[in-house]
């Protein structure tokens, strides 16, 4: 057994033997008389016997066991009938061993005049396992078809399988060529390739083609052909031996995994219910279906409530309704639909169950009957659809995903008179499968970022207003769609003393976090600016909220910033500036934010660097402010990184463009908000966008009005009277005597716990604000004094007579102030 040969086509001894491979197998014809007349290279290398000493000899001597003429005369018979033969045999290597084959013997075929046989021989290892009856009739009975044909390719012998792949009868096909027999079954290019083995004699294995018989008409066949030569004595090709394989069931697997894996990329490639309904149905027609409807129920659409039912949640209604959202055919217009893409529906195939739609398994009409009743009386326009148009093959499958119903994909034959099989609806329900699953992300993403655009748009100011200080205009993008909504917000906050508060920031991350983080900052710096903070002071406190916040909730902080400690914490940039009317000078610190820019009366453009702070949530760190001065008419803006950042250029690039855009200062500051965003940015950004624009007024010495105040109780009386005058003088007399108890009772306070220098300043802007500055820092407290009590009310009557009252401190220490609303004033 160890000296055995290598067996043909590279097998190794050990190696399952394949009954249906047939292409490497030793080949011979011999006629009526036992006379070798073909002798093939695979019985060359199988015998070691060359067809110069074979061809035109008895075969006889190529048996190793002796000759029995009775068994000799039964095969001979058995394949006269055309039933063929096959067994195992021991024929005579050239060397002298003696080799055990399994030998076929074909059905007799004629060569001119002479009466023929086609033997078939394969080496037999010794551990073959396969039984007998895989070898007996393998000619006649074998899955693989089998042919023998001429120089001129005409078919010379053919066994029974052959004539049942292509339905045409043996008789019709002998003598004839396979291009004259089947045309539609790549026919020229199977006898190019009998042609390349006839001019080579280089056998051609495995070559796979589809094409159709007349067996099978309706229907698709993959076939895998190989083809080997013929030689004669000399050596030389004398024709061509072809087998055949269906392989159909394989191509079909094949093509069913090439088209599911191409769906993957076509299908639901955005995150949007009425496209991805679309991408079904386009792809689908007409690799699959001649018509496709996606229909979707309305409670899908909507970007209200949980948007679908849950298959869980109890009875669903008895008629669901449901809106087209995916419409494709092969015929022009879809004139088979009976709605189009956006109306409603409330089609069910029969049965009509709702529950189709819930738990339902996919439904198959492999032949759709338009005069059946249940589609005559329930849908009778359908039904005249279905006649008019050839539909005759249906399949209907309920899309589902994460336990939710969805909607309903229905896919029509008409054109292709293929049936749908049970293997498409497999097919189907892939598809449909992955088509749901896309539109629930996409639902579901729809449903979040409308919830989280919804909530920042709500925790962003409505309505801004600069008083009389500033003139302002704003303009805010949300995130490109694809990346959900972040956390940039602005505000403009009055404060006493006609002054204005501008801040700016962005919270990182995107989505309802990162919003509603956003809107926790916001009502931070409202409160910490009304508290009279200069700005650095309010960065600190910021910056200490921002790290409670984390502490809180670190897994939220994880999308934002890790610290070198390790501590996930939620990160943001701002900047906080107040400008002052009076004095035109503006304050301003930052937390890793990029500086404002500031526009010239004359268009001179700078972007003045305050201290660049850490990024709020670092901690540790400390925040400095600067002050500069603005001209009056100057444009000051503040703007988030998404505005001068992009993926062509850098920050620096993005700023220089943003302050020549802005450089018009005569420009409508609306209009030139608007346009140096549209300007800037192009095309949607994967960052929110903001840009807060406030053009600088001054307000005039006619407004204002001051006196020291000595620190006398006699000097109380002196200062009312000169600020009732001048509230007079303003032709403000409707508030002079509320102003007369105001001034008395600050002053007065003043006076007595303060310390000197003091000063008293009266302001007119919307609002009439009574100011006493002084050097100390003790803070004024509020006091509901007792019935008993002499004294202690001061500041509680100052809280009622005012609109608002507070106080704020200075470098020189601090002043108390209260505002009164003046009539006719926004």
């Amino acid at each position: 057994m160890d000296s055995a040969p290598e067996p043909p086509g590279g097998s190794t001894p050990g190696a399952p033997y394949d009954s249906l491979d047939a292409s490497t197998d030793a080949a011979a014809v011999v006629d009526g008389h036992g006379v070798v007349i073909r002798w093939t290279r695979g019985a060359e290398e199988l015998l070691g016997r060359p067809a110069a000493d074979v061809v035109g000899g008895s075969a006889a001597p190529l048996v190793a066991t002796p000759g029995d003429p009775a068994r000799v005369a039964a095969v001979a018979d058995r394949c006269r009938a055309g039933m063929g033969w096959s067994g195992v045999v021991s024929l005579r290597h050239a060397d002298g061993r003696a080799l055990d084959a399994d030998l076929r013997v074909s059905a007799p075929f004629r060569m001119g005049d002479t009466e023929c046989f086609l033997l078939s021989a394969r080496r037999r290892w010794p551990h073959w396992t396969v039984g007998q009856s895989v070898l007996d009739g393998f000619l006649t009975r074998s899955p693989v078809g089998m042919a023998v044909m001429d120089l001129d390719l005409r078919y010379m012998w053919l066994n029974d399988t052959l004539e049942r792949f292509g339905g045409v009868p043996r008789e019709q096909r002998l003598g004839r060529r396979l291009s004259e027999l089947l045309p539609g079954l790549q026919a020229e290019a199977l006898e190019g390739l009998m042609r390349k083995v006839l001019d080579t004699g280089v056998p051609v294995t495995d070559y796979e083609y589809v094409g159709w018989s007349w067996a099978d008409p309706h229907r698709r066949h993959a076939y895998s052909t190989s083809f080997f030569p013929l030689v004669d004595a000399g050596n030389t090709v004398t024709g061509v031996c072809y087998m055949v394989l269906d392989v159909t069931e394989r191509w079909n697997a094949r093509q069913l995994l090439s088209l599911v894996n191409e769906a993957g990329t076509r299908v639901g490639t955005t995150l949007d219910v009425l496209r991805t309904a679309q991408e079904l149905a386009d792809f689908a027609v007409p690799r699959f279906a001649d018509f496709v409807a996606v229909d979707l129920l309305e409670a899908v659409l909507s970007t209200e409530g949980h948007g679908a039912w849950l298959t869980d949640a109890g009875p669903a209604p008895a008629r669901p309704m449901m809106r087209r959202t995916g419409l494709s055919s092969v015929r022009e217009g879809t004139p088979e639909a009976l709605a189009q893409v956006g109306d409603l529906v409330d089609f069910l195939p029969p049965s009509y169950d709702i529950g189709l739609l819930i738990d339902g398994e996919p439904v198959l009409y492999a032949v759709l009957d338009p005069s059946d009743t249940s589609w005559v009386a329930e849908q009778p326009e359908r039904a005249d659809k279905i006649r008019e148009f050839g539909m005759h093959s249906l399949i209907a499958v309920p899309m589902r995903a994460r336990n939710t119903a969805l909607g309903l994909a229905t896919f029509v034959r008409s054109l292709n008179p293929v049936s749908f099989q049970r293997d498409d609806v497999l097919l189907a329900r892939e598809l449909v499968a992955r088509a749901a699953l896309c539109v629930d992300n996409a639902r579901r993403y729809t449903r979040e970022h409308t919830a989280a655009v919804t909530l920042q748009r709500s925790l962003l100011p409505h309505a801004l207003s600069g008083g009389t200080a500033l003139e302002v205009a704003s303009s805010y993008l949300p995130a490109d769609p694809t990346d959900g909504v972040g956390g940039d917000w602005f505000d403009v906050i009055p404060l006493s003393g006609a002054r204005v508060g501008l801040v700016v920031g962005d919270v990182v991350g995107h989505g309802i976090t990162a919003a509603a983080a956003m809107g926790r900052l916001r009502t931070a710096v409202q409160t910490l600016a009304d508290m009279e903070m200069p700005p650095d002071e309010l960065l600190a406190h910021l910056d200490d909220l921002v790290l409670r916040l984390s502490a809180e909730s670190p897994e939220e902080g994880g999308s934002g910033t890790v610290g070198t400690a390790g501590t996930a914490f939620l990160g943001a940039t701002c900047l906080y500036a107040v400008y002052d009317p009076f004095t035109r000078r503006c304050t301003m610190a930052r937390a890793g934010h990029p500086p404002p820019v500031v526009v010239s009366p004359d268009g001179r453009v700078s972007f003045p660097e305050p201290p660049a702070g850490p990024p709020l949530g670092l901690g540790g760190m400390g925040f400095e402010s600067t002050e500069i001065e603005l001209a009056e008419n100057s444009l000051l803006g503040l703007y988030t990184d998404g505005l001068v950042e992009g993926a062509d250029h850098d920050i620096e690039r993005g700023m220089a463009r943003l302050g020549e855009l802005l450089a018009r200062p005569d420009a409508d500051l609306a209009h030139l908000c608007g346009s140096a965003v549209r300007r800037l940015v192009s095309e949607a950004r994967p960052d929110d966008i903001a840009l807060l624009l406030v053009r600088t007024r001054a307000l005039s010495a006619d407004d204002v009005a001051s006196w020291d105040v000595p620190v006398d109780p006699a000097a109380v009386a002196d200062i009312r009277a000169r600020a009732t005058r001048q509230v007079e003088a303003w032709g403000l007399d409707d508030l002079a005597m509320t102003t007369e108890l105001i001034v008395s009772e600050l002053v007065t306070n003043a006076i007595r716990h303060a310390a000197p220098p003091i000063r008293f300043r009266l302001l007119r802007d919307t609002r009439l604000t009574c100011e006493v500055s002084d050097s100390s820092s003790t803070a004024p407290r509020l006091r509901h004094a007792r019935s008993t009590d002499e004294g202690g009310r001061g500041l509680f009557l100052v809280a009622q007579l005012a609109l608002r009252w507070g106080a704020r401190y200075t470098s020189e220490g601090k002043v108390i102030w209260a505002e009164q609303e003046i009539p006719g004033q926004p």
